[in-house]
């Protein structure tokens, strides 16, 4: 159903936001961008202080800077003069200074973890934090963790056997409703990488193959009894003495937030507009990766910058919402499909944009937290997206109105700030045209004088007039999407309106 009335209310700007762990951008001096920063750390000047000089820091000297004008941060057993990049922080210098004077790596994990801080702070490097040695009491050995049984049980294995031409390794992942979403392959050279995502944590087998292989990597998974083959197709027909040599992350299962990113190199093979200032880029997968991004979460782009690596996050869309609800297949291989605001001073999206057809960039597993059950148990579907922050609703409208089958209304409210500025518009009009249960509402910020619809921002009374129950009791998710103001207010409206915590859905940036 399409709805498109004529009520007046204010809405935000549109802005370039997906689903990943986020905190609040604050507007930077000029002369502070990405680009400056840049240009400063290849300056040559001493950032640090101590005239190029690491030295080992005691906890007591890292404690003692701990202020704006002297600020050091530790990440990872490493010592950052982080003062002079205060001003250049997109996330504002009281964020940087939560850590300072501390070990701040629990805290960037959990802001940014995807931020190569390495290449970012090089210039600003002290030195290696200082051992602390920790004696054990006399007569006591130190304690051995070993894994009670019923843990063994739940943690994977796996096996190998090969034919003439055939190489296939089998995972036992012992676990129920195993799918393709779940299993990531790499094979690049003679190396290997089988990741098997397990609950937040994920199952590694990382080896360097006894002999080269065929580009094409098949995988099987065996769903109700949770196993998994990765064929590969050896290159030359010769017996294998063993598999390969292990590397360091071999046969374990960690936390995934303890894990780090993986990146592959995909092609660009098209980019086409969508809008006056968003475009849809093709990325195409190599053949030898196999790699699904489940519906609600992101992937990470990385390219080097003028030197420097420069990693954003986007959340992958459909080519197009197709109306008859089958995923469209990708030219001669796997694909990945981003819509990206070109912003004018933006200096990773200009890059993008200057990105040819048949350029590489490097794209990440995917990562987030979002649960396609949550919709499958649900019964009113609220979608609240302001200019790019709809890229999460698109696979996630496609599987709601697929797959949901409990769902009796699903709602698009859609915020730009012109109608050049709203995307898929006329796919998303065809789409509530064909299904009764979709409705699409445009809210307009600047509109033409024409334009006959809503205008304004996101409220409390905007939204007690779009987002109600179908019924008193019905089941409701509400996902949002937007700049962080745009989130946080539409939040904040919702718990006002006596939505709960677990019925709201935010994708932060």
């Amino acid at each position: 159903m399409l709805n498109v009335p004529t009520q007046a209310f204010p809405a935000p700007s549109s802005q370039q936001r997906v689903a990943a762990g986020g905190r609040a951008k604050v507007p930077l001096k000029p002369g502070r961008s990405l680009m400056d920063w840049i240009r400063l750390t290849k300056s040559g000047k001493d950032l640090t202080g101590l005239k190029g000089r690491l030295i080992e820091v005691t906890e007591d000297e890292l404690a003692k800077h701990n202020k704006k004008e002297d600020c050091w941060i530790c990440i990872r057993g490493f010592v950052y003069n982080v003062t002079p990049y205060m001003e250049y922080h997109p996330g504002g210098e009281d964020e940087l200074m939560k850590a300072a004077g501390t070990d701040g790596t629990d805290l960037f994990d959990q802001v940014h973890r995807w931020v190569n801080y390495e290449s970012m702070l090089k210039e600003c490097l002290v030195g290696r934090m200082a051992v602390k040695p920790v004696a054990a009491p006399k007569g006591m050995l130190p304690e051995k963790k070993v894994l009670g049984a019923s843990a063994k049980d739940l943690t994977p294995s796996y096996d190998w056997f090969q034919t003439d031409s055939l190489i296939t390794i089998v995972i036992y992942t012992k676990q129920k409703d195993m799918n393709g979403d779940l299993v990531i392959v790499d094979c690049q050279d003679k190396r290997l990488r089988g990741e098997i995502i397990v609950g937040d944590h994920s199952y590694l087998v990382e080896l360097d193959l006894y002999q080269a292989v065929q580009e094409d990597v098949a995988v099987n998974i065996a769903e109700k009894v949770g196993k998994v083959e990765i064929i590969l197709k050896k290159k030359d027909n010769i017996h294998w003495k063993m598999l390969g040599q292990p590397l360091e992350s071999h046969n374990t299962l960690l936390k995934r937030m303890d894990r780090g990113l993986f990146y592959r190199k995909c092609k660009l093979v098209s980019k086409t507009e969508v809008t006056h200032d968003t475009k849809l880029f093709c990325l195409m997968l190599p053949k030898s990766t196999h790699l699904h991004v489940p519906t609600g979460q992101h992937v990470y782009l990385k390219q080097i910058i003028a030197g420097t690596e420069v990693v954003k996050p986007y959340t992958p869309v459909l080519p197009f919402l197709p109306l008859d609800f089958k995923e469209p297949s990708c030219h001669d291989g796997a694909c990945i499909y981003l819509m990206i605001k070109i912003y004018s001073c933006g200096l990773f999206t200009q890059a993008l944009n200057h990105l040819q057809i048949g350029d590489y960039i490097s794209v990440s597993n995917p990562e987030g937290n979002f649960k396609k059950s949550q919709v499958q148990t649900s019964e009113d579907l609220f979608l609240l997206a302001a200019g790019t922050g709809f890229t999460p609703m698109v696979k996630l409208l496609n599987f709601a109105l697929t797959e949901a089958s409990c769902l009796r209304a699903v709602k698009l409210i859609f915020f730009n700030k012109t109608e050049d500025d709203i995307l898929w518009r006329s796919q998303l009009e065809q789409l509530a045209l064909r299904d009764e249960r979709f409705e699409v509402q445009f809210i307009l910020s600047q509109p033409t004088k024409d334009w006959t619809g809503k205008q304004g921002k996101i409220s409390s009374s905007l939204l007690s007039e779009f987002v109600k129950r179908s019924r008193k009791d019905s089941k409701v998710l509400i996902c949002i999407c937007g700049p962080t103001p745009f989130t946080e207010q539409g939040v904040q409206y919702l718990k006002d309106l006596g939505y709960s915590q677990e019925e709201i859905y935010a994708f932060t940036a």
